[in-house]
C-alpha cells in the first residue's frame, strides 16, 4: 500500500519552522470559564483577542502598551455608570470611548477580572455589543 503525502499539507518535521503554532494570549486564563460554552469563539481583531458569546463580542483581551494593555469591554454608552459602579478599577477606555477597559495593572486586576467574566458568563446583558455586519467587498475592476 502507497501512501502520499501531499508537500502543502507536510513538510518535514513536525518541528519545523514552518509549523506555526499560536500561543495562548497571555490573558487567555481571565476567560477560562466561557470556554467551555457552546457559543464560545475568539479570534485576533487588531492586536487583540476577541471574546464572542452568544455571538455578541464580549470582552477582547489586549496585551499591549497603556492604554492597551488589560480587558476592553464592549458594552453601550447606556450602561458605562453602571459598571463602572459595580466593577471597581474598570475606566472608560481614554481612545476607545465607546467601550470601558480594566487596566492590568490596576490593584485588584485578577479579581475584578474574574467578577467581569462571571457576569458574562451568567448573562448580564450590560456586556457585550452585536458585531456589526461586514459589506462584502466590491470587485476592483
Amino acid at each position: 500500500m502507497l501512501i502520499t503525502v501531499s508537500r502543502s499539507c507536510y513538510s518535514g518535521s513536525m518541528s519545523s519552522s514552518r509549523t506555526k503554532k499560536t500561543k495562548p494570549h497571555s490573558l487567555r486564563w481571565v476567560v477560562e470559564s466561557l470556554t467551555e460554552e457552546p457559543s464560545y469563539l475568539e479570534k485576533p481583531m487588531f492586536g487583540c483577542q476577541a471574546i464572542y458569546l452568544h455571538g455578541r463580542l464580549v470582552l477582547a483581551l489586549s496585551s499591549g502598551e497603556e492604554p492597551w494593555n488589560g480587558l476592553l469591554i464592549p458594552t453601550d454608552h447606556q450602561f458605562h455608570n453602571s459598571i463602572l459602579k459595580d466593577f471597581k478599577d474598570a475606566v472608560q477606555h481614554p481612545v476607545l470611548k465607546k467601550w470601558l477597559y480594566l487596566p492590568e495593572a490596576s490593584e485588584d486586576f485578577e479579581t475584578v477580572a474574574q467578577d467581569v467574566v462571571e457576569a458574562i458568563r451568567i448573562g448580564d446583558l450590560r456586556f457585550g455589543v452585536e458585531p456589526k455586519e461586514r459589506k462584502p467587498r466590491q470587485k476592483r475592476t
